[in-house]
């Protein structure tokens, strides 16, 4: 999908971490595995672990408070608050509701958004529709998940991956030639297992015996899930660049779905790309799902590495299984 008249302008960026570190010699007091092999298969070094009376919209708040401050925005004034989660506070209602309360947005539509770590490109694809309709002006969106929760702790292939957090950006209506150029979004329902939690929807109502089961964490077929993701994040960001009518070379800065190190070292390779031109910072984060790309973002604005007129280049990868790309000219 490509914008060619008013488009959404990222005008602010905030993240928002828990405090507590749970790092690779931790867990291996709780699980056999070792700091050589989680770093060695992942690049995770640490991740930060929500506490147990923490909820996500904790998290989502702040962040989205951070992302209206620096974009100079009021709650007040916003028109749309989307949240990019498969971990909300509670099934009913949508969390995002939850946070459009607490920021005071009084105006704001609000909604919930399940792409997995797909979610805040998905999100920003819908942002950008609802801006360039002219339907919304100013609209939040925030990528939060408390992934923890769903983990289990005897299970090292997946608890080793995993962090909480939330990241926003503010997105208004702005012109050409800065904002979003272009987005493209995909899915593979037939590969839905590859990373699902079996219970706790209305397939498999919580009980007894799916607690009992542990059918409640998160399962995940990784090397199948490798092989899509790379593919999958390769052909929508060369898909984005050239509804955009850009080529690798004009990318300034690929901000991607923290998964994984050798993903996105994988990536970055195929698209041709120097070291420098990708943002990393999974190695202090883990994988933190929505939150990843927004999470990278701030950090990546924060410590000076977009300039005006930037083009910045996003691909994300998911349970559903789905994917995502968007590009953007920094700056307006």
């Amino acid at each position: 999908m490509v914008r060619t008249e008013l488009r959404a302008v990222i005008r602010g960026t905030g993240s928002s971490l828990p405090e507590r570190v749970l790092s690779n010699a931790d867990l291996e007091k709780m699980v056999d595995t070792s700091d050589e092999w989680i770093t060695t298969r992942t690049g995770i070094r640490e991740r930060r672990i929500a506490g147990p009376d923490e909820p996500m919209s904790l998290f989502a708040t702040r962040a989205g408070e951070a992302a209206l401050a620096d974009a100079g925005v009021k709650a007040e004034d916003l028109d749309l608050v989307i949240c990019a989660t498969v971990t909300p506070d509670m099934p009913i209602p949508a969390t995002a509701c939850v946070i459009q309360d607490r920021l005071g947005a009084r105006r704001a539509a609000a909604f919930d958004m399940a792409a997995g770590c797909s979610g805040f490109i998905y999100a920003l694809s819908v942002a950008d529709q609802f801006i360039g309709s002219g339907t919304f002006r100013r609209i939040l969106i925030i990528g939060a998940e408390l992934l923890s929760k769903y983990v289990d702790y005897q299970d090292r292939s997946t608890c080793v991956l995993f962090g909480d957090g939330a990241g926003a950006v503010v997105v208004t209506a702005g012109e050409a030639p800065f904002g979003v150029l272009a987005t493209s979004m995909g899915a593979d329902g037939s590969m839905a297992e590859f990373i699902y939690v079996p219970a706790g929807g209305t397939r498999e109502p919580a009980s007894e015996k799916t607690v009992a089961g542990r059918r409640h964490f998160i399962r995940m077929k990784g090397n199948e899930t490798f092989k899509m993701a790379v593919r999958s994040m390769e052909e929508a960001s060369r898909q984005v660049l050239e509804q955009a009518g850009l080529r690798t070379t004009d990318i300034g800065l690929f901000v991607p779905h923290q998964a994984n190190r050798r993903i996105i070292d994988a990536v970055g390779s195929r698209l041709g790309l120097r070291e420098d031109q990708v943002y990393v910072n999974i190695e202090r984060v883990g994988n933190t799902s929505a939150a990843s790309i927004p999470v990278a973002l701030d950090e990546a604005a924060r410590r000076g590495r977009l300039k005006r007129g930037d083009v910045v280049l996003f691909a994300a990868f998911g349970t559903g299984l789905t994917w995502g790309a968007a590009v953007c000219k920094w700056g307006w």
